[in-house]
């Protein structure tokens, strides 16, 4: 059999500023370009939401398009199994002999189980793994990670004042493929729903936000501006190429330094880069707490009384709550595959303080309606609100109706998304919409 090398994309779907692949570069074998669909990724999971809904379905379809037209460029091709990694490497290994395997180091818990899974499969194989998600790299660190800050306050201190390793170029060579660019591979199923967001995934589509944001007066007024509920400029937008990783933050921040010596540093330029520590710590917050992302007592362990009412739940997924701005939250989110920051905060305090519905429900929606869904982000921010994480004051409840009068006075948001549609009922009185009691609290 042929030794050969995979380059296995996973978040990183970029070329530039990507460790794996410019150590792919140097591989001595042919190398596969591999990006693995998992189907289980569109079926419904034990908390009532699929992986991946429609929104994030077609921009990672457009990251993946992408992706490959870079790789044409270094006549190289990208090879799209839909299938778990696991059975998608068995497959490989049976037809190759595989002797490097090229990967990003993912904080996500699953992901690393998934990656530990194929390694003892792949006895015979090196694998070489980067961080292409982070801006540190575990050993720049000024910490072991089980001395990770318990606030992202103590985190911000230790670690602002670092240096950072600056993005990297493009590889100029990749070594061929063993398997021709013309073959048929498992074709990556369309989403059912037509695609209704203006965002398009993909590295040159990135750039293309990066570059008319900072060639715009926005990064100045970022700070004021940040807490606003809807537009083009009120926030960067970056988040949704981060997740997928078809741009990085260093990369970011490369962009920011050159803006402010352009024009200016001020608060609001600070708060950019303060915003993408807040990334970098949650991605250190997932690697290291694991599994515990996911609990709902998080990573304190708390006894928390929340449990799941499945009306409610559904009420506040379709935006049809007492709560006219968390109804246009939902409905903009349903629509679009994007809700702003504070949006965010809102709608998760409604569910959790108001409904009293366990998060982890919030969590698992936004992560199916989400198009710049990231594991940490998403896990570490819902965790942060229900007071199981890393928020030192143990929760954010917000007051509905104050949040209504500070960021929609005049209604405009809420008109623009009908959130004054509610149907007036908010729980039924059938038995079989009583609240349900989550696995963990059935095993106290």
């Amino acid at each position: 059999m042929k030794d050969i090398s995979i380059l296995w994309f996973n978040n990183d779907l970029r070329i530039r500023d990507n460790l794996s692949a410019l150590r792919a570069s140097d591989s001595s074998f042919p190398l596969i370009c591999l990006f693995c669909f998992d189907p289980s990724w569109l079926k419904p999971n034990r908390l009532n939401s699929a992986s991946l809904g429609s929104h994030r379905h077609h921009f990672l379809i457009e990251s993946l398009s992408s992706l490959n037209a870079q790789l044409n460029l270094l006549g190289q091709h990208l090879v799209v199994e839909f299938d778990h990694p696991e059975r998608s490497f068995s497959k490989l290994n049976e037809m190759y002999n595989i002797k490097e395997i090229f990967h990003s180091v993912y904080p996500g818990y699953n992901e690393r189980k998934t990656l530990s899974r194929v390694k003892k499969q792949l006895t015979e194989a090196r694998f070489i793994g980067s961080h292409t998600h982070t801006l540190f790299e575990l050993d720049d660190l000024p910490f072991d990670l089980e001395h990770l800050p318990s606030t992202f306050s103590k985190f911000r201190k230790t670690v602002e004042e670092s240096m950072l390793r600056n993005p990297m170029q493009a590889p100029n060579y990749l070594p061929p493929s063993p398997i021709p660019a013309e073959s048929k591979h498992n074709k990556i199923p369309l989403p059912k729903e037509k695609k209704t967001t203006s965002m398009e995934g993909g590295e040159q589509a990135a750039w293309q936000r990066v570059s008319n944001f900072f060639s715009s007066n926005a990064p100045l007024t970022y700070k004021d501006t940040r807490n606003k509920l809807d537009g083009d400029f009120y926030a960067t937008k970056f988040s949704p190429w981060l997740a997928l990783g078809c741009i990085s933050a260093r990369q970011i921040i490369k962009e920011l330094r050159t803006f402010e010596s352009n024009h200016k540093a001020n608060e609001s330029t600070y708060w950019i880069y303060f915003e993408l520590l807040w990334r970098e710590y949650f991605q250190w917050y997932a690697y290291c707490h694991k599994e515990k992302l996911f609990q709902k007592g998080g990573i304190t362990n708390q006894n928390c009384r929340q449990c799941f009412y499945g009306e409610r739940f559904q009420r506040w997924c379709y935006g049809n709550t007492p709560y006219p701005l968390v109804n246009a939250c939902m409905k903009q989110l349903n629509a679009t595959g994007f809700m702003s920051n504070r949006g965010r905060q809102i709608a998760a305090s409604a569910l959790i303080y108001e409904f009293n519905i366990d998060w982890r429900f919030g969590a698992a929606y936004f992560e199916q309606q989400l198009i710049d869904y990231d594991v940490a982000s998403n896990w570490g921010n819902w965790q942060y609100i229900a007071g199981v994480g890393a928020d030192p004051k143990g929760g954010r409840r917000f007051n509905q109706e104050k949040q209504q009068q500070i960021y929609d006075p005049e209604e405009e948001f809420i008109n623009q998304w009908r959130g004054n549609v509610f149907d007036g009922q908010l729980d039924s009185v059938d038995a079989a919409d009583w609240p349900i009691f989550t696995v963990d609290e059935k095993q106290k």
